[in-house]
């Protein structure tokens, strides 16, 4: 018999490359099994159900394979995290369960550094310690691993549970739903109307109503140029459109000086005039003959 320290040694190496060949078998399964699942929601489109059915086991067989694997991974993951606990002779009670599990799913499986590790065990703690691992006589094999090991056709309720999923992941109607009739009801019996639907009809609506209904948005011309509001970000939670004001118009000195002459201004600065020259200011009527023949006369004075 090897010493134990060597025999370690060489388990840690197999575990290591346990590990990542376990996660690399598990990553291809499943890349097949979704081609697979693709493939039978082909087959449930062009009404192939039979077909669909039997195929559909192997998808299950394969993902039953892929959970093994998951749980040999993680008790790989387990025994070299405690490598040290595996350098004494006899077995720790707390590493009993993987270690028996590992003896009795390896040889049920393809991976040959799994297999490899299983043999160092073997040779560690001796024929019949592995003797009880293959027959479990003892028990100490994990249940959810010989249930992963049965090999036996699934339930028609599980099949048609597949089916439903992968029909449901792809868009495919399966299985294809007959509409219902609507079913009469029994008071039309009661109150028989001779063949002819009664129908509710609402009153229709008032003059003064369709007046005070708002109209809706769309209608009518819309604005050419439009302006869409900012999103709000962290610096501003409630951001506002804000349209530039027309500019303001100062007074120049040019025009300060400049009064607008209005009827209100010229009675102020001539408050002793006469009232028949306010009417007769710009913008008010033409005056006559005898207007302009007084006017005259006044100049002569």
């Amino acid at each position: 018999m090897a010493p134990s320290s060597s025999i370690i040694s060489k388990l840690k190496v197999q575990l290591k490359l346990s590990i990542s060949r376990l996660r690399m078998i598990q990553q291809k399964d499943s890349a097949i099994a979704k081609q697979q699942r693709r493939q039978m929601a082909q087959l449930l489109e062009m009404g192939k159900e039979e077909s669909a059915r039997i195929r559909v086991e192997n998808i299950i067989r394969s993902d039953i394979t892929t959970e093994l694997l998951e749980i040999l991974e993680l008790y790989c993951e387990l025994l070299l995290a405690r490598i040290g606990l595996l350098e004494p002779r006899e077995c720790d009670p707390g590493l009993e369960e993987p270690i028996k599990s590992i003896i009795h799913a390896a040889p049920r499986t393809d991976v040959r550094e799994l297999q490899q590790a299983r043999q160092l065990l073997v040779e560690k703690y001796g024929k019949d310690f592995a003797l009880e691992a293959i027959e479990n006589s003892d028990g100490k094999v994990a249940e959810r691993v010989l249930k992963k090991l049965k090999v036996e056709p699934p339930d028609p309720e599980l099949v048609t549970l597949y089916l439903t999923e992968i029909a449901k992941t792809y868009g495919v109607d399966w299985p294809k739903r007959e509409r219902e009739k609507p079913q009469e009801d029994d008071e039309d019996d009661d109150q028989p109307s001779g063949g002819v639907a009664n129908r509710n009809l609402e009153p229709s609506l008032t003059t003064d109503e369709l007046n005070k209904a708002t109209p809706p948005r769309g209608l009518g011309p819309k604005s050419p140029v439009s302006i869409v509001p900012p999103s709000p970000s962290t610096d501003n939670i409630s951001p506002k459109i804000k349209l530039p004001r027309p500019p303001e118009l100062r007074p120049t000195a040019r025009t300060s000086g400049l009064k607008k002459q209005t009827p209100t201004t010229q009675a102020e600065s001539d408050p002793h005039g006469k009232q028949d020259d306010k009417k007769n200011v710009i913008g008010g009527k033409i005056p006559d003959v005898d207007e302009l023949a007084r006017r005259f006369a006044a100049l002569k004075r």
